[in-house]
């Protein structure tokens, strides 16, 4: 999985429009290999691009849970704990 690409769902406030598009268009550089197409791909990427977002939308609209919204700072800090504990290692092995 793409490390640019994270979890939208279950946050308060909800995931942007501008979110999950960034998410859409991680994962259709990631399955075409481009980061940017040439010019004749440019269409069907972006096309792809908007289809993905609409598809992910759609279901994070659908998608339901008992567990309370989690907080987008908390996340924020222990995505940073993650990092900081994984390169430490990576430094020291």
């Amino acid at each position: 999985m793409c490390r640019n690409i994270r979890t939208l769902f279950n946050f308060e406030p909800p995931a942007t429009d501008d979110e999950v598009r960034a998410a859409a268009l991680q994962f259709v550089r990631k399955l075409s290999g481009y980061t940017r197409p040439a010019k004749v791909n440019e269409a069907a990427f972006e096309r792809g691009v908007d289809e993905i977002a609409a598809a992910a939308r759609r279901l994070l609209a659908s998608l339901e849970t008992t567990s309370p919204p989690r907080d987008r700072d908390v996340e924020a800090e222990k995505a940073k704990a993650r990092a900081k504990s994984r390169f430490a290692q990576a430094v020291s092995g």
